[in-house]
């Protein structure tokens, strides 16, 4: 159980006098990202399958799932890639820096965190789904989203807060893979339980967000077993006094990080409500290029969840150069990834958007959405990298300015290319493709030697 996951996090000395070869940075992400990686591919194919059940509830329902969206995706960034980042990072400096004590008593600090925050979410949005969904896409959609809100919320909001909170206690010590073996299970039930929820069962919409919350709990129980036998390399300390300076460790970096989320997902629910006025099927279809597009999160996590350690051990070293070098290999791989899958859905729009839908009208917006957004996806990919190697530094300036960047152009230049410039709809996808290439380009333009340096 404790045995390390081959490799080396590389918490060396601090500036070597020989560079560490590229390759040997490719080597080290790779191995990090392996597991990591097959978790986005499963945890990638069960949305995909759950897009499609959606919409095999009807037109009317995945408008609801469509609302909803936003605030899943939400929930599982924040959960698992920010202020999961922020532990990774909190972690993974600790041990770079040799502070195992400090280590075991962060994993309490963040099991907290995971609480309350999990209760805000079910608070929230299981408590007020009809004033929260309605408030975005009407009272209708907002009708068809509220049960499957309740049970993904209500009782799912918790315990997915804190699998992806353990699983970061274990990325943070270097174990990915024992993290993975967790993860990969619960994605591929997922889909098989929500088949049957859904359908067989009879529950509908409702059915998907009772499958997750299912197997988020069932995940949740078997990533504290792993934990607390010592999975992370070290046995936390379940016996800790409450400690300001351990929780501002996590909160530094995974608050920013949440903001930088919200963002994200702000940008999309705002698009939402501006499509709202085009139709029901307009949300609807625009619900699946979304969903496509925050796939790109996944598949960048498996890289991006190594840069957060491999950059968090070395900046706790204080080992900037190796830092910096370590994301930008990373951040080629993610481009290379993303930008392949981009290219794909952008020849090809149509195919990507039948795979979900039988709605003639539904299908076609689709595709128009994924004509535009699709050749952005490299961009995404190098940004998301970057930010995830930024969580690892602790310096979050450039992901905070490539996120206002990303909102304004979706939102603020898509509503002027749509309105003013006369493109209807279609304004509005090319502010989200521009906002997306924005958003990498201004995250990497964040990574120099003058921000990512001691202070």
């Amino acid at each position: 159980m404790n045995k390390p996951d081959a490799l080396t996090l590389g918490a060396g000395a601090q500036a070597p006098a020989d560079p560490v070869p590229a390759s040997e940075l490719a080597r080290r992400i790779a191995v990090l990202a392996a597991p990591t990686s097959l978790v986005a591919f499963l945890q990638a194919g069960a949305q995909l399958i759950e897009t499609w059940l959606a919409a095999r509830q009807g037109t009317a329902a995945l408008a609801g799932w469509a609302v909803v969206l936003p605030f899943a995706l939400l929930l599982q960034q924040m959960s698992a890639g920010a202020m999961g980042g922020g532990v990774v990072s909190a972690i993974a400096r600790a041990l770079g820096a040799g502070k195992r004590e400090d280590a075991s008593s962060l994993v309490m600090h963040a099991v907290i965190i995971a609480v309350v925050a999990g209760l805000i979410f079910a608070v929230a949005l299981a408590g007020f789904p009809h004033a929260v969904f309605g408030a975005v896409a009407g009272p209708t959609t907002a009708e068809a989203a509220a049960t499957y809100a309740i049970w993904l919320f209500g009782v799912g909001a918790v315990p997915a807060w804190l699998t992806n909170t353990l699983a970061s206690v274990l990325r943070g010590g270097g174990r990915h893979a024992l993290a993975a073996r967790v993860l990969c299970v619960m994605w591929i039930v997922f889909p098989v339980l929500s088949w049957y929820f859904a359908e067989r069962m009879g529950m509908g919409l409702a059915g998907i967000g009772a499958a997750l919350a299912a197997v988020s709990w069932a995940a949740s129980l078997a990533m504290a077993w792993v934990v607390l036998r010592g999975g992370a390399g070290f046995v936390p300390t379940l016996r800790v006094r409450p400690s300001g300076a351990l929780f501002h460790r996590i909160l530094s970096v995974g608050l920013v990080a949440c903001a930088l989320a919200s963002v994200a997902n702000l940008t999309t629910i705002l698009v939402t409500a501006q499509l709202r006025h085009y139709g029901t099927s307009v949300v609807a279809a625009y619900g699946i290029s979304a969903r496509l597009e925050f796939l790109m999160i996944p598949l960048a996590f498996g890289v991006g969840s190594a840069l957060t350690a491999l950059v968090g051990r070395a900046v706790g070293a204080g080992d900037w150069h190796t830092a910096r070098r370590t994301a930008w290999v990373g951040a080629l791989i993610a481009l290379v990834i993303a930008g392949a899958v981009g290219a794909a859905v952008g020849l090809a729009p149509m195919s990507f958007a039948a795979l979900f839908t039988d709605d003639a009208e539904v299908r076609e917006i689709a595709a128009r959405a994924l004509s535009w957004v699709g050749p952005a996806f490299g961009g995404f990919g190098l940004g998301m990298a970057l930010y995830f190697a930024s969580l690892g530094a602790g310096r979050m300036r450039g992901p905070i300015a490539a996120g206002l960047c990303r909102i304004a152009l979706a939102a603020g230049g898509g509503w002027l290319l749509a309105n003013v410039a006369g493109m209807g709809i279609d304004g509005h996808f090319l502010g989200v493709a521009l906002g997306i290439t924005a958003y990498g380009l201004v995250t990497a333009l964040g990574v120099r030697r003058g921000e990512w340096s001691p202070r």
